[in-house]
């Protein structure tokens, strides 16, 4: 079994504040940096456990230059830093046969009052729909497994995205360590997430093939931007609409058209 991992940080147990995500704050951001990479091991740990061979593991926050290597089994290959290309936060997916993909860190959609630090891809946006849905970046990121054909067994971060992805995914296992209130943050031991993240994805690798994505068959984004002058920017991408002085849209029955119209037009 061949296992990649997309990891972001604002999922991570505990974490409450944009200053505990970023390089430039080290007194806030480096217990959070050794959490996110403890539970990025525990899912490793759990993935051997449940039979995987392999597992790839893409470090997807901010820099891509959170997890710690030397803290991962040996048998890892880990991506570090950006490419540039469209797959993002799931670089690295098109390089291999993958038998199953999971989530570590993840965090609810833009304006989901679910976790204090809910965006989606950045902070330009007020919100980003799709087919109608408040899109994350879970439902964006889970669906690019879905055009590769690999299912999504296991998922781990705040209780409204855990919510979220039962219902896409009824047989997905899930960890909740986190619940949001207003500016606030309740969570479980660190100690105890580790272990909860470890047991979860060794059940969840053996129930992958009961994990596929429901792909629609066709997608249709909105993105309301907060600056209406950051709309109008945006709208001049290929095929894309400016609907209204903030909404820019942009339909297709291609997920790779929708993920280049992404990359191009929610990158900062």
């Amino acid at each position: 079994m061949n296992v990649f991992i997309s990891a972001d940080i604002e999922g991570t147990c505990g974490i409450t504040d944009w200053s505990e995500t970023e390089r430039s704050t080290p007194y806030d951001y480096n217990y959070f940096r050794k959490q996110m990479t403890m539970e990025v091991r525990a899912a490793c740990e759990g993935a051997v456990a449940g039979g995987a061979d392999e597992i790839f593991v893409r470090d997807a926050h901010d820099s891509a230059r959170n997890i710690d290597p030397s803290q991962l089994p040996e048998r890892v290959r880990i991506m570090r830093g950006w490419s540039g290309d469209l797959l993002s936060m799931m670089s690295g997916l098109d390089r291999g046969s993958f038998d199953a993909v999971l989530f570590t860190g993840y965090h609810a959609w833009a304006a989901c009052g679910g976790n204090p630090l809910s965006h989606t891809m950045n902070l330009q946006n007020e919100f980003v729909t799709l087919n109608g849905v408040r899109m994350s970046e879970f439902l964006m990121n889970a669906y690019t497994a879905g055009y590769y054909g690999v299912p999504v067994p296991f998922l781990c971060g705040d209780n409204a995205l855990c919510d979220f992805a039962q219902e896409l995914i009824p047989e997905i296992t899930t960890v909740a360590v986190n619940e949001g209130i207003g500016g606030a943050v309740v969570s479980m031991h660190p100690d105890a997430a580790v272990r909860a993240i470890r047991e979860g994805v060794k059940k969840a690798v053996k129930n992958a093939k009961k994990c596929p994505v429901p792909m629609p068959e066709h997608f249709e984004a909105k993105i309301r931007f907060r600056e209406h002058k950051r709309a109008y920017s945006k709208h001049f991408y290929p095929g894309a609409s400016l609907e209204d002085e903030k909404n820019v849209s942009f339909a297709s029955d291609d997920w790779y058209e929708m993920l280049r119209f992404f990359h191009f037009v929610l990158s900062d």
